[in-house]
């Protein structure tokens, strides 16, 4: 488990680092966070969780007003007009250790995030203060790019500060500015577990069909089944016996639901829609929840018959053993 808010917030207190703190609601835009500490007079950032295509993790942390270039960005660490994205979700907890919205220099005090490489804009350094969250978008802290060298030194990071908005020319003879950023390590995200039919039985059976499993009187069959399954390929994790278990299933639609929600949450729309963008969110996501939602249930209520069908064959084993 990563650091929490108070876990960072007593380490900068021990580092004896100047700050103050702002609690606010949950924010997921620089917009939005504005609207609350946005009086303070200090620097507010954006901050770019990226991945290459080896695998390698960069923050990228800017002024809010500062525009980035990934094309010019990718050009200058060496990694051609393509080589940096944005990293996928999974990595946020995997890697980072902090939900959607909470990527800051901060996340690098987990121990997961050692091969994430840091890239901060030269302008903190002509800002008094400057502005992030603490792992969590439910507060702010301001505090001096000076001190916030401080922390990242005690975490054995040597803060590197690039004029972002820099367009040099790479080439044969002028070689990436910023190559030397490039993380020397990769970072592998854990691959999806598979699971054999053996190990699940009954697989076979369309998802989509809600008709409960009927168990016959054809025991030796069946149980031959099972055996032979051995030899069948291997299925995805997300199969009726992940979905047995309730806990993953609230978590898959709460997953989906708030990746829906943020993906609803931009600048045009609530330009767009104003206040009545909570009634546009809430309709959007009936639409498209739909179906996912539908295709959830049915794979929870098959794992329901699944897990009774084993139950059966178990207890015939049992019978067939005496």
């Amino acid at each position: 488990m990563g650091y929490t808010k108070e876990q960072l917030l007593a380490r900068l207190k021990e580092l004896d680092i100047n700050f103050t703190q702002h609690e606010h609601p949950l924010v997921l835009t620089v917009e939005a966070q504005a609207q609350h500490v946005g009086h303070l007079g200090g620097a507010l950032s954006k901050n770019l969780f990226l991945k290459d295509k080896k695998n390698r993790f960069y923050i990228v942390s800017a002024l809010a007003d500062t525009k980035v270039d990934m094309k010019v960005l990718s050009q200058r660490l060496g990694l051609g007009k393509g080589g940096v994205r944005m990293a996928p979700e999974e990595a946020l907890a995997e890697i980072l250790q902090v939900p959607l919205g909470c990527v800051t220099p901060f996340s690098l005090v987990n121990g997961t995030a050692r091969h994430v490489s840091l890239i901060l804009d030269q302008g903190f350094r002509s800002k008094e203060c400057c502005i992030f969250h603490p792992l969590s978008n439910d507060m702010s802290i301001v505090l001096s790019a000076h001190d916030l060298d401080k922390f990242l030194k005690s975490i054995g990071r040597n803060p590197a500060y690039v004029d972002l908005e820099a367009t040099p020319v790479v080439g044969k003879d002028q070689p990436p500015d910023l190559a030397s950023l490039v993380p020397s390590d990769t970072t592998a995200l854990s691959e999806p577990k598979l699971v054999t039919t053996s190990q699940v039985p009954l697989q076979n059976h369309d998802v989509q069909d809600n008709k409960p499993l009927k168990v016959t009187g054809k025991s030796d069959k069946q149980l031959n089944d099972i055996k032979n399954s051995k030899d069948k390929p291997a299925v995805a994790e997300k199969s009726s016996k992940t979905f047995a278990d309730s806990q993953f299933f609230v978590n898959d639609i709460l997953e989906k639901a708030s990746a829906l929600v943020i993906s609803e949450i931009t600048e045009e729309n609530v330009k767009q829609h104003g206040e009545q963008l909570g009634a546009v969110v809430s309709n959007n996501i009936r639409k498209h929840l739909s179906s996912e939602l539908n295709n959830l249930a049915a794979l929870f209520k098959n794992a329901a018959y699944t897990e009774g069908f084993q139950a059966g064959i178990r207890s015939m084993q049992i019978l067939f053993k005496g």
